[in-house]
């Protein structure tokens, strides 16, 4: 019987555990009698966390004045929802280990990631977006299915990565075609198993095919669109040898001029070493 997305997440999960404190905080956010020293509380009992969440909120990516020095503060200055998603943001990208250098290089892929949330927030800006920190998360995390396809099936990994490399084609329609599904659809069921957001499945979902998501078209066109301006600038490397084929119908949703995109792209060129440098320490 032929293995399905659903079933090579379920037999990850136990490679790749949920951000447990993610989930503790989320549910303090939802729940009326919690306050803003309750989420301190929890991330202080991680103190690698809130080590990197310190050294993130500190870094230029947010550009403040003076130094924040405690995990308190940083709830005042950024608000809980937006380090919350950086908890989330910071936990995925230490929760995968082992997957094999000869695949993908760990910290080209993060930069990819890293340079597409950043591209994604600065579009969601551009477009009028108020809480633009969930476009960040979007972008970081759509390519999150390929990590797991990585470290359960490498050898068929291997195989749909060169088979896109030298038949010039995007790697999903190449996992498509090896294992019968792609990356978006071990995504999707990742992001339904940990219990994210349910705009991060439409996102993880389609940001290949964004008319087709039929819910969050704006979160999954802007995602589009930043992973195409970050997959032609090369900055990272995803695993994809191929620039992303552009949906018109995407760019249009944004209702923005081309001449945005050099700026977004000095954006994310000017912010990326720096954060991928906090982001990424362990």
């Amino acid at each position: 019987m032929a293995l399905s997305a659903e079933a090579l997440v379920n037999k990850s999960l136990e490679l790749v555990s949920p951000p447990s404190t993610y989930s503790q905080l989320n549910d303090l956010m939802n729940d009326p009698n919690s306050s803003a020293e309750d989420i301190s509380n929890v991330i202080n009992t991680d103190p690698a966390l809130a080590t990197r969440l310190l050294k993130v909120v500190n870094s230029p990516f947010y550009g403040f004045p003076s130094q924040i020095n405690t995990i308190s503060r940083a709830i005042t200055i950024i608000g809980t929802r937006e380090l919350t998603h950086l908890v989330l943001a910071t936990s995925v990208i230490n929760s995968f280990s082992g997957i094999p250098s000869s695949l993908i290089n760990m910290n080209e892929f993060w930069r990819h990631s890293l340079a597409c949330a950043i591209a994604a927030k600065q579009l969601a800006q551009k477009c009028g977006e108020r809480a633009a920190e969930r476009f960040f998360l979007a972008g970081l995390l759509h390519n999150i299915g390929s990590l797991v396809i990585y470290q359960a099936m490498p050898e068929l990994a291997k195989e749909a990565i060169n088979s896109a490399k030298f038949g010039n084609e995007v790697i999903f329609l190449s996992e498509q075609r090896t294992m019968g599904f792609d990356h978006t659809e071990v995504g999707e069921a990742l992001v339904k198993a940990w219990r994210l957001p349910s705009s991060l499945e439409y996102v993880v979902r389609h940001h290949h095919t964004p008319t087709e998501s039929k819910e969050f078209a704006l979160e999954v066109a802007i995602v589009h669109i930043a992973d195409i301006i970050v997959s032609s600038a090369q900055l990272g490397h995803s695993g994809d040898y191929h620039v992303p084929p552009l949906d018109n119908k995407a760019w249009e949703l944004l209702g923005l001029e081309p001449t945005v995109l050099p700026e977004i792209l000095q954006h994310v060129t000017t912010q990326l070493d720096d954060l991928a440098s906090v982001m990424m320490s362990s």
